[in-house]
Formats: structure tokens, sequence, C-alpha cells
């Protein structure tokens, strides 16, 4: 019997991966990343041009308040100062996000903390008055009586039924259990004690955590000849979609994606910001990324002449897309929890991430999982 070459097959180079995989070097053992796609790092692939880091995959921000956490990915390169202060554009008007005393100004006119709360009470009791005692029974119930509807109305309903495709009327009132009011004059979108960008882009980290594995791209796992892992590796860490990896025997997930058209402008600003949320419906997409202010600040931003922007769309996922989001009514959660059960009794394979979870994961918590994984 030959003994396998490899002490790890990790399929999947995003950022689960590719952490255990930096782990499992420092410990010695010998790595084979395998990804489908032509390039490491999953959804956090950085393209340049011109100068710019354009985030192909829509915009990743690391937030997080785990020091750990944070002191590890600064190991692997410097972060940088970025602080997300997206702006929603609402029929032409300009909102700031978080709502915040700089929102409640633009929407009431109300200066102080105090004016604020007034108005938001006024418009909650009218929400609660209008359930007649009831639980909301959905999403759009839930949200008026967290904001009442002035909010809800400019910021909330055509962003989130463009995002999700359905009317919030629709949607389960689980979806939104809180909404952040903060009554400061403070855009700094997270809570968390730390935040920022890759100086260099998110490429850097993730070429700082492959180093030292093998890597295949280009390279599906299902259609490769590592699909009889165990000839190849004595683990198997796996990253892609848990219901294909179980033939889909109990049915298919279901997930929400984006699509992005991506275009360069020959001017050094477009926007002024990072990420500006268009919360009409009628606008088409849910969002314009300039990508270079995740980078660039003060007069940098004007010495590189040129600007790259993306509009980004929210979709119907199917068959050939890439699943961004799941879907987490009744039916996808079942049929979740029964592949999570088989995968639990698999031996030797690792399944982690968002796809082999079906979960959603900021980048941040996704990490930390990686780092307390048994290897």
């Amino acid at each position: 019997m030959t003994m396998a070459k490899y002490d790890y097959l990790i399929v999947g180079s995003g950022l689960f991966g590719a952490t255990i995989a930096y782990r499992a070097v420092a410990q010695g053992k010998r790595c084979l990343v395998i990804e489908r796609r032509p390039h490491t790092g999953g959804n956090i692939y950085c393209e340049s041009v011109e100068g710019i880091n354009v985030h192909k995959y829509g915009a990743h921000i690391f937030h997080t308040s785990n020091r750990e956490v944070w002191n590890f990915v600064n190991s692997i390169v410097e972060f940088n100062r970025y602080t997300n202060s997206p702006v929603a554009n609402y029929k032409g008007r300009l909102y700031n996000l978080p709502f915040n005393m700089n929102t409640f100004y633009q929407m009431w006119g109300t200066k102080s903390p105090a004016e604020a709360r007034t108005k938001l009470a006024e418009q909650r009791a009218e929400a609660v008055a209008a359930l007649g005692g009831r639980e909301p029974a959905n999403l759009e119930e839930q949200a008026l009586i967290l904001v009442g509807r002035d909010i809800y109305t400019a910021l909330i309903k055509g962003y989130t039924e463009k995002q999700w495709g359905r009317e919030c009327s629709q949607l389960p009132a689980f979806i939104i259990r809180r909404l952040p009011l903060r009554f400061a004059y403070d855009n700094n979108y997270f809570n968390d004690t730390y935040q920022g960008i890759p100086c260099g882009g998110y490429n850097k980290l993730i070429e700082g955590l492959l180093r030292g594995c093998d890597i295949e791209t280009n390279c599906d796992f299902f259609e490769s000849r590592y699909a009889v892992w165990r000839e190849y590796a004595d683990k198997l860490v796996y990253t892609g979609a848990i219901d294909r990896f179980f033939d889909y025997c109990f049915g298919r997930l279901e997930y929400r994606t984006v699509r992005f058209e991506t275009e360069m402008l020959d001017i050094s600003n477009y926007q002024g910001n990072a990420v500006v949320n268009y919360t009409d419906g009628n606008v088409p997409y849910t969002r314009i990324i300039e990508h270079k202010h995740f980078e660039m600040f003060g007069d940098d931003i004007d010495k590189v002449p040129k600007t790259v922007i993306s509009r980004e769309y929210s979709v119907e996922y199917a068959e050939g897309m890439e699943p961004y989001y799941p879907i987490n009514d009744d039916r996808n959660n079942a049929l979740a929890n029964s592949y999570r059960e088989v995968a639990c009794r698999e031996h030797n394979v690792i399944f982690g991430g968002r796809l082999a979870e079906y979960r959603y994961y900021d980048m941040a918590p996704l990490i930390e999982r990686a780092l307390k994984i048994e290897l």
C-alpha cells in the first residue's frame, strides 16, 4: 500500500481553506490546494486594473473585535485604516448608513438625539397600533415597528426587495431582528474594534496564507482525479457546496447570487465613497462600488486619473452561477440540517465555509472558526 502524498487535500482556496492550509503547513504538514476558478482567494479575489485593486466578487471589508483574529491577519499582511461608511441614494437624496444623526437630520431635520427619538417613537407607535396586538407576520411589519414608515420606505423597502427578489410583505419577519439606530453623528457602519483592508489588496493575504502549499487552479474536485481523494491525501478539507458533495441526495439547496457590471471611467473620483446603496426600487442595481476608495485616501485618490466602478445586481441563482447567500427559509434549513448530519459521519473530512456549512459568514468569524478546528 502506497502512502498518500499529502496530509491534506484542500478543496477551495477561500479564507477558510487558506487558513487551514496555513496552520497545517506551520505544523509541517503537506498540503495540496485545488481551486475550481482560474485564481485563488475565492470571493475575496482582487483584480488589478490601472493600479486599483478591484474586488471582483463584491465589496469585502474586514472587521472584528477579536484581537486574536486581528493579530493573525496582520501577521500575514498589514491592514490599512479603511472605515466602512456607506451612503444611501434614495431618489437623488443622500443618507448616511447606518441610521444615525446625519440620517435623521436629512430625513426629518432633527438636530438632537431627543428630537430624533421622539420622531422615531411616534412612527413606531403607529406601526405597533396597526398590528392590533399581534406579532409581525412579515419583514415589512417587523421593519415598521423597528424604524417607522419614513426610514422603512426610503432606506429599507426597495433595497431589500431587490436583494431578495420578493416583496417585503412576502419575506419572513426573522430576516430583520434588529436595525441599528445610532443617536450620534457617527458614520462608521461597524461597531467592531478593528477594521480595514489588506494593504495591496486581499490577494496579499491569500498568498501569505497559501505559502508552502502546492496549488492547482482550474481544477473541479468532482471532475478531477482528486474525487477519489483518499488516494492522494490522508484528510480532506472541503469548502464547496455541501449538497453537491453528497450528490444532492436530499435535494438541492437554494441561494441568492449577485452579478456585477464593471467599467473603468476616465475620471479620478466618481462618487467620493467606496459604497453607495441605491434604495429606490426603480433603480435596477442595489449599489455602486468605487474600488479605489478601499485603499486610496486624501490626495492619493486624484493621483490615479482613472477609477473603476461596479454596479451590483441581486439575482435569482441558477445552475452555473456563483452561489452567494443561503436562503434561510424552512425548506432550506431542514435540507441543510439533513446534509450536516451525514457530513458529521464522514471520516477524516472537515467541512467549512459558507457553501460547505450552508451558512452566511463574515470574514473574521470564518477565520476564527478555521483557527479553532482541530488538525
